[in-house]
């Protein structure tokens, strides 16, 4: 349970961190909060030989309005989304979700960006993007910076569009005042990883909904936002929430068990979000 060694370089702006990045090449991390990566380097299945620690960057934490759009820096803390007037009002799933991740030790010093950044399926605050139609906001060197789709962000285990060169630097999420929403996930203790998760965002005939657990990266009930769409029951784009999902295997579920979990969690979250629309 003992990292190996890395050298540590601690910066206070974006653009240190990004000539930092730059310097030290694909050995380098970004250290944010903490707690996805240090887990992983006291495991040793991550070992940098540099640590970028970019948590006094304080361009990086905010919440504010933008037009339709709620921009929030990648460094604000699962406190302050939490907690927050602004994302209350208009993304209230959002901010219910971030209060749901971890312990309050966590929620205190993990930051959004982290977590989405990470792209661990397992994670929450990943699967309410993905349902919210949420945009992530890249920065390098090089060029202005670009913006990804939630959808177009996690492209494998543990593994996002980010280049080895370039950091998330915002997200932004649609304001959604008058939808119905609903977040739903099974643990076997209130701060553990879900087993499986599922958010949904349903406004009038569309729904968004975002899959924890059920594959090898966040992704979307596709099939059940199709059959929605299409004008089926609650119930039977509830049964077809797990179409497009690889669940795996493990110590707290088997795969059809996953899968169960998805269809039944979906559902009930279809059904609180349409009684609250």
């Amino acid at each position: 349970m003992i990292p190996a060694a890395f050298e540590y370089e601690r910066v206070d702006s974006i653009d240190a961190a990004l000539s930092a990045l730059k310097k030290h090449g694909d050995d380098a991390k970004l250290l944010a909060g903490g707690h996805s990566l240090l887990p992983l380097m006291k495991l040793r299945f991550a070992t940098p030989s540099v640590l970028i620690d970019v948590g006094r960057v304080k361009e990086l934490s905010y919440i504010r309005e933008e037009g339709d759009s709620i921009a929030i820096g990648a460094l604000t803390r699962h406190h302050d989304v939490q907690h927050s007037d602004l994302l209350k009002a208009q993304v209230p799933i959002l901010a219910h979700a971030a209060g749901q991740v971890g312990d309050q030790q966590v929620r205190h010093r993990g930051t959004i960006g982290g977590s989405v950044a990470h792209g661990d399926p397992a994670s929450d605050l990943p699967a309410v993007l993905l349902a919210l139609g949420g945009t992530m906001v890249i920065r390098g060197q090089t060029g202005g910076p670009r913006e990804v789709p939630a959808a177009d962000f996690f492209t494998g285990f543990l593994e996002t569009a980010l280049g080895p060169d370039e950091l998330l630097a915002e997200i932004k999420v649609p304001k959604v005042p008058g939808a119905g929403w609903s977040f739903q996930k099974l643990t076997k203790r209130a701060q553990d990883w879900a087993i499986v998760g599922a958010a949904v965002v349903r406004n009038g005939s569309s729904a968004g909904i975002g899959l924890v657990n059920m594959g090898p990266t966040p992704l979307r009930a596709s099939a059940a936002e199709a059959a929605l769409a299409g004008g089926a029951s609650i119930e039977d784009a509830a049964a077809v929430a797990d179409q497009d999902a690889s669940p795996s295997q493990d110590i707290n579920a088997s795969e059809e068990f996953r899968r169960h979990l998805a269809r039944v969690l979906v559902r009930r979250g279809l059904e609180e979000a349409s009684a609250a629309r």
